[in-house]
């Protein structure tokens, strides 16, 4: 009682409990404080997360995605793939059926591909691989005009290689150039082939080779010297006739004119012998005529 009485000591005492409750009070906050920093500092290292912290349905999801675009990748390869499968067979069924004969050649100067009507026409069981020297051998061009590259034979002339057209065309890319040239086979067939050759370019523009088309000219030249020796044996033959009705009618007039019976006997003889002749002659012809008309015409239907 008397401790209580003293206002010194209360006041010393109540100092004291309440500096006790202030350092108690910082303790309690500092604790506080820190257990809250530790918590946001697991907080933000926790909000990267690892593989190894992502749930099984974000896997799963990830590699749904990765097989329905390794599907669709699949789907669009084989399309491609079908479709250039496709083209290659409808070319290569083209260039089969074709009349005439195509020869591709690389820009190393090689065939690279040729079809049926190639083979036939040029003689060559397969010309993959050879350059036009080892295929035309020679063979010059028909009336080389301006702008064909022009050497000389053994006897002077100027002449034009179907071989130097070609490698032109590969070596400076002329969109096209065209020519006849007398042809022979590998077993000694002579040949009239009309040929065309123009470049490939790709779609960058670059070279991708060169195109030649064969013709074979041969029925239709052999067609043209019937024609030309139809026409000489018809100016012939018309001479002929000509001369045959001026005989037979000369023996007619002096028959008219004469009154002696064995003349006139004689007269009529000769008439009659030259009808005979010119029948057999004009006979002779028209069946040549008709014969040359029914292989031409057979010939074309080839």
């Amino acid at each position: 009682m008397r401790v209580m009485a003293n206002p010194a000591l209360l006041r010393a005492g109540v100092v004291f409990v309440l500096a006790t409750s202030a350092f108690m009070l910082g303790l309690l906050f500092m604790r506080l404080l820190r257990k809250q920093i530790s918590e946001e500092a697991d907080l933000s290292g926790s909000a990267v997360p690892s593989l190894e912290t992502l749930p099984l349905h974000l896997y799963n999801t990830v590699i749904q995605q990765l097989k329905q675009q390794k599907h669709e990748l699949q789907v669009q390869s084989q399309r491609e793939q079908s479709l250039a499968r496709t083209r290659e067979t409808l070319s290569q069924a083209v260039l089969s059926n074709l009349s005439c004969g195509v020869l591709v050649f690389g820009t190393n100067g090689l065939v690279k591909t040729s079809n049926p009507a190639a083979k036939a026409i040029l003689g060559f069981a397969s010309p993959t691989g050879m350059g036009a020297e080892d295929i035309f051998r020679g063979a010059a061009v028909r009336r080389p005009t301006a702008g064909f590259l022009a050497t000389a034979d053994n006897d002077g002339e100027q002449q034009v290689l179907v071989a130097d057209e070609i490698k032109a065309v590969l070596q400076e890319e002329t969109p096209r150039r065209e020519a006849e040239t007398d042809y022979e086979t590998p077993a000694g067939e002579k040949r009239l082939l009309a040929i065309t050759a123009w470049a490939i370019p790709a779609p960058d523009g670059s070279l991708l080779g060169i195109a030649c088309l064969i013709n074979d000219r041969s029925e239709m030249e052999e067609m043209r010297r019937q024609e030309e020796l139809q026409g000489e044996i018809s100016a012939e033959m018309a001479l002929q006739l000509r001369t045959s009705l001026a005989t037979i009618s000369g023996c007619a007039q002096q028959i008219a004119s004469s009154r002696d019976p064995e003349l006139a006997k004689q007269l009529a003889t000769d008439i009659a012998q030259e009808s005979v002749a010119l029948d057999r002659s004009i006979g002779g012809f028209l069946t040549k005529r008709y014969a040359a008309q029914g292989a031409a015409a057979s010939g074309l239907a080839r």
